[in-house]
């Protein structure tokens, strides 16, 4: 599967759990562009949303409405298409 370069970056950050404002701070994108990201990445099952560390977030996911409140993580599937470019 296809990754911007915007997603290739935005997955090197998420090896281990992330708050939204850690992403933000890091990486220094204006929100549209990160929420955009994470959005792109979680519909195609690279990262995980969660509500506290522990506390993983199923079913359908608004990541433009309600990431920055989130924290992320990305799955086995989003780190073997990171690791394979």
């Amino acid at each position: 599967m296809e990754m911007t370069e915007d997603e290739f970056d935005l997955l090197d950050e998420l090896y281990f759990v992330q708050p939204y404002t850690y992403l933000k701070e890091t990486l220094g994108w204006p929100d549209d562009r990160l929420l955009v990201t994470l959005q792109g990445l979680h519909q195609k099952s690279f990262i995980k949303c969660l509500t506290a560390p522990d506390d993983e977030l199923f079913g359908v996911i608004n990541i433009l409405e309600e990431g920055k409140n989130l924290f992320f993580l990305a799955t086995k599937k989003g780190l073997m298409a990171h690791n394979a470019i």
